[in-house]
């Protein structure tokens, strides 16, 4: 009897390994082909799982209006931000737990310190994400992060803005334009300045 159960377990991780080997093999050849990578998404409702989104999930495109959004801050005040208009911005989406977020932050900090005069950089908590929003607080006073962080408590935001994924980061023009393509993952000092540049 134990002999059957061992020999159908061995049997069942044998045919497991090989469905994922071809798994693999088929994502390679894709990304070969030049298809876009699976974008892993998160469901929202409990901080785990993921999904695929759609390849034509572009997000607000350059030269759209950026969508304006009113949303409370981790501090309690309310932003709004159309406030901005008239200054560049980049706008990030991030969560505490996200380790492509953690390692952008510190960039994040770093531009903004250095361009703060001339840039905004917001970055909304993708606060349905996070166990508590307790947990987003803590993150952020414990490395002092001093932009403004608009907690986006009930997806609004992030479906407005075709968040799939995080981080993101759009980059809004002085006229409250789209400037370029949405940033998927982290970013690096260099790359935001460059980005800022091109702005308007």
């Amino acid at each position: 009897m134990y002999k059957r159960i061992f020999a159908l377990t061995l049997l069942l991780v044998l045919v497991g390994i090989v469905i994922a080997n071809i798994v693999q093999d088929r994502f390679m050849d894709n990304t070969a082909n030049g298809e876009e990578d699976p974008v892993l998404i998160d469901d929202g409702t409990s901080g785990q799982g993921a999904a695929i989104a759609p390849a034509e999930s572009a997000g607000v495109e350059p030269g759209e209006q950026a969508p304006n959004f009113e949303l409370e801050t981790l501090d309690g005040e309310s932003f709004q931000l159309s406030d901005l208009q008239g200054k560049k911005v980049i706008l990030n989406f991030w969560y505490s737990w996200c380790p492509p977020c953690i390692e952008e932050m510190p960039e994040l900090q770093k531009f903004y310190e250095d361009y703060q005069e001339e840039v905004e950089v917001v970055t909304v908590n993708l606060t349905t994400v996070e166990n508590s929003i307790s947990d987003a607080q803590e993150f952020i006073q414990e490395h002092g992060y001093t932009f403004p962080v608009p907690l986006d408590k009930d997806n609004a935001v992030s479906d407005q803005y075709v968040v799939y994924a995080a981080p993101t980061t759009y980059f809004i023009g002085t006229d409250g334009k789209i400037q370029h393509p949405r940033k998927m993952g982290p970013m690096d000092y260099e790359f935001m300045e460059e980005m800022v540049q091109e702005m308007d």
